[in-house]
């Protein structure tokens, strides 16, 4: 994939599929140790330790639509090419967590990309799933809580355009904080 956004995107949509109700998403970055975290935890059905030992195999997917399973295994290969690494660990019942380390400085890093954008497209498209993104940058955080929204916005749906419109800014102007100034 071309960004890590993406591959975020699809670790969230596994989560959505194993009928998780919270979804975190963490994106913690440390310029001095020029370390990328991405932690992404889920409360869904969770994976037997087979299943985890199988996920990061390209030719084993729970989805009967296709016969390969990349997600994971990009994710995995983009971490290792910088020195990083993949660790997925998940309970039956209790659900998953799959933490990816890179090493930021390398050459072969993969941008993050669009992940504000990444963060919207989830919660516009999963209204019901709570989703609760925290971003780092250093000392800096800015944490968005669907279920801090549905209780102040009481009725009115997520995806609604004018609730979504605020999302995309909220996020757009934590960013600006995040990084000091205008993207």
């Amino acid at each position: 994939m071309r960004e890590l956004s993406l591959n975020v995107m699809d670790i969230a949509q596994n989560s959505v599929r194993a009928k998780a109700s919270v979804i975190k998403i963490e994106i913690t970055e440390n310029t001095e140790q020029s370390t990328l975290e991405i932690k992404i935890t889920d409360d869904g059905c969770g994976m037997s330790e087979e299943q985890v030992k199988s996920v990061i195999d390209p030719f084993f997917t729970t989805r009967t639509t296709r016969k390969v399973g990349l997600g994971i295994p990009l994710f995995k290969m983009a971490a290792e090419q910088t020195g990083g690494y993949l660790d997925i660990k998940s309970q039956l019942g209790k659900g998953t967590v799959v933490t990816a380390k890179f090493i930021s400085s390398h050459m072969d890093m993969t941008p993050l990309g669009d992940i504000n954008s990444t963060i919207s497209i989830l919660i516009r498209c999963n209204p019901d799933t709570n989703i609760v993104f925290t971003h780092s940058v250093d000392d800096k955080t800015f944490t968005l809580d669907t279920r801090e929204l549905k209780e102040v916005l009481g009725d009115v749906p997520l995806d609604t355009p004018e609730v979504m419109q605020w999302i995309d800014d909220y996020l757009k102007e934590q960013t600006e904080i995040l990084y000091g100034g205008a993207l």
